[in-house]
């Protein structure tokens, strides 16, 4: 029953079995695998004194997790959002450490112990965060961008960390089991190199990785991938990891740096997708055996004897660091419950925080009995985190948002039109309806545009539409139109989603960024769907056309064409669109969408014929019934219109532009 197949079964049965659980409960499957840990180690012991040695072996996972952060950093990406990643996730690390740093000392640690654990704290848990403002649709609020910002600031903190804990390393602390520990990884090439050869090689080794990850991995992965077999990029992608982890290794520096170095080089990549695809699988597996061993290696005799200590120390960490956030968030101006969504959310303590305290043990920066502590104060901040988002969505929500919802209520009047969004699309929409006679209700986020509109005399209301609440408050259950005008693809398509759970009966008009966008928001549930440039750039390819000496009813007859045939294209590809593809990879679009584009070719060609064979394989065709008469006057029926003059004729094709200019397409309402 000690056999390798045993371990592995319950090692896979206890990860599985935890994360389906955890997930249904909203923990998050760092959490699950923690519990996992737990059960098959101190409770059951079902797990032994091999954990130790599978936790070295799973620390790999970090190092490639750190690979695939540097994948996800493009280098104008960064630069783009320099000012929040710096101001608030810089402001963050280093307040929170040093506020945990001074508590430190003023407990008597010595000062590089304090700093150690004040570094290790201050990071959070990416993992639980994302997922869980995932889930609750706050990722798109200022609260959840503003904790993106902060995570991923802390993500690339952990790569200067994993450099700077070793140079505090505690004289005392070196020895015994911590020399042991480190001896295996002590012999490098640059252990009996003078100090300014050190600084060269390391110097040389990471400008290797930066040189050849720009230029020669290109021309390898090309080769790889011509021979069309999946298993040798699978191959090539982890040999990239593990020899770029083995060469920083080798001259004394962090793997983790190496690989996190070599992603942000390969960020730019066209294979960057098919890398994140082949390392993701071996870096979740890897990662969740590792959080496995964490919770199988917690002692639970330790937490016994300091159930009290461990307790303070956790409900301290959170205090800290969620007053550091608040206070950051008030300098940034976040507002309400996005300031308390960036301060409880962030509060716990990371998962990087597990691997950073096995770090600082084998490079003697803490004593194995404080580190053990610290391990138990990190897990317990993080089987919290559910309860801090618990807190924030029963009593801060409710009390900070009270003014804001009865301000909505305070409408005083009911309308069947809610219109989200004011710029430049919504505006229109709104003077249009309002014209009409019809009554909106108008909410903008942006207080600056609501007051100007105000001056005009256009009633708004300041307000986040994508806050089910407001929506709930303009009257979204009783309204027969809403129409969604928000330029944020993702806010638009959760705004549309909720609509038609909460209304099923409301008609839903929406603004689509591109393609892509319309099925997205087609899937949500909107009834119309309105690409913003499609109508001007079906415009401008009409003046294009007739300054190229195109008669003006040739060109209206060709634009109504093209748009009821792109918007029969649309229906044909719904189907094949699939929402975790790229378009550029889904051979199965591709090839309908050429077929799409031979169509519609033929279709403004007027070549009737060209379309029997696709028709007869099983296509539908656009209903181009109103194409019938061709330039002779005869139909394609062969019925003889030469009876006609040429004035009734021309009258005769006009009225049926027009009329083929109102139709409305089933999807898009001639938007698509």
């Amino acid at each position: 029953m000690s056999g390798f197949m045993f371990q592995a079964f319950v090692y896979l049965a206890a990860a599985i079995t935890s994360v389906i659980i955890a997930a249904r409960l909203g923990l998050g499957s760092v959490l699950g695998y923690l519990i996992a840990g737990i059960v098959i180690g101190p409770v059951f012991h079902l797990v032994g004194n091999e954990t130790q040695d599978l936790q070295h072996f799973a620390e790999f996972g970090v190092v490639m997790m750190l690979f695939l952060v540097g994948l996800e950093l493009q280098p104008q990406a960064l630069w783009d959002m320099r000012a929040r990643l710096l101001g608030l996730g810089g402001l963050q690390v280093v307040g929170s450490a040093a506020v945990v740093a001074g508590i430190g000392l003023a407990a008597g640690l010595p000062w590089q112990t304090a700093v150690a654990v004040g570094l290790i704290l201050s990071l959070s848990s990416t993992a639980i965060v994302l997922q869980t403002l995932s889930e609750k649709g706050l990722l798109k609020s200022q609260g959840g961008r503003s904790s993106f910002s902060v995570l991923l600031f802390q993500d690339i903190a952990v790569i200067p960390m994993l450099a700077v804990l070793p140079l505090l390393a505690l004289p005392a602390l070196q020895g015994g089991d911590h020399a042991a520990h480190g001896a295996g990884t002590a012999a490098t090439l640059v252990s009996d190199l003078p100090g300014w050869q050190v600084a060269l090689v390391t110097l040389l080794a990471v400008a290797f990785v930066v040189v050849a990850g720009h230029f020669l991995s290109r021309p390898v992965f090309r080769l790889i991938a011509a021979s069309r077999l999946r298993e040798m990029f699978t191959a090539a992608a982890l040999l990239l990891v593990v020899s770029t982890a083995l060469l920083m290794s080798m001259v004394g520096l962090s793997p983790a740096l190496g690989t996190f170095l070599a992603g942000v080089v390969l960020a730019n990549s066209e294979f960057r997708h098919e890398l994140e695809s082949d390392i993701e699988p071996f870096k979740g597996l890897l990662l969740g055996l590792f959080f496995i061993t964490v919770g199988a290696g917690i002692d639970f005799s330790l937490l016994t004897a300091n159930l009290g200590l461990v307790l303070l120390l956790t409900v301290g960490v959170i205090t800290v660091k969620a007053a550091v956030l608040w206070l950051i968030g008030h300098l940034y101006k976040l507002r309400g419950s996005d300031r308390w969504l960036l301060a409880l959310g962030l509060a716990q303590a990371g998962e990087f925080g597990f691997v950073l305290v096995s770090f600082t043990v084998q490079n003697a920066v803490l004593p194995s009995e404080l580190a053990a502590i610290i391990m138990l104060v990190i897990a317990f901040s993080m089987l919290l985190t559910p309860a801090l988002f618990i807190l924030f969505d029963k009593v801060i929500v409710p009390r900070l948002d009270r003014g804001q919802v009865d301000e909505a209520d305070e409408i005083g009047e009911e309308a069947s039109v809610i219109i989200a969004g004011l710029g430049r699309f919504g505006q229109i929409i709104n003077r249009m309806l309002l014209a009409n006679g019809y009554k909106t209700i108008v909410l903008d986020s942006r207080s600056d545009v609501i007051d100007g509109l105000r001056k005009f005399g256009v009633r708004s209301f300041f307000g986040d539409a994508g806050r089910p609440d407001l929506l709930h408050s303009a009257g979204l259950r009783k309204a027969r139109l809403l129409v969604v005008a928000i330029d944020d693809i993702e806010r638009a398509t959760s705004i549309v989603r909720h609509a038609r759970h909460e209304n099923p009966a409301i008609h839903i008009i929406a603004r689509a960024y591109d393609r892509n966008h319309v099925y997205q928001l087609y899937e949500a549930g909107a009834d119309d769907i309105v690409r913003e440039v499609f109508d001007s750039s079906v415009r401008a390819a009409g003046y294009a056309l007739q300054s190229l000496g195109m008669h003006p009813f040739d060109v209206e007859k060709s634009k109504a064409v093209f748009v009821r045939q792109d918007n029969w294209g649309l229906r044909q590809l719904a189907p094949l669109w699939k929402h975790d593809v790229p378009v550029f990879e889904n051979k199965a679009y591709i090839a309908r969408a050429r077929e799409i584009s031979e169509i519609l070719e033929q279709a403004m060609m007027g070549d009737r014929s060209a379309l029997h064979d696709r028709t007869e394989r099983g296509w539908t065709p656009p209903d181009i019934a109103a194409r019938n008469h061709d330039a002779d006057g005869h139909d394609q029926g062969g019925h003889d219109l030469g009876k006609q003059d040429v004035a009734e004729r021309e009258l005769a094709k006009r009225e049926l532009a027009k009329r083929e200019l109102a139709k409305r397409d089933l999807d898009g309402q001639g938007e698509g």
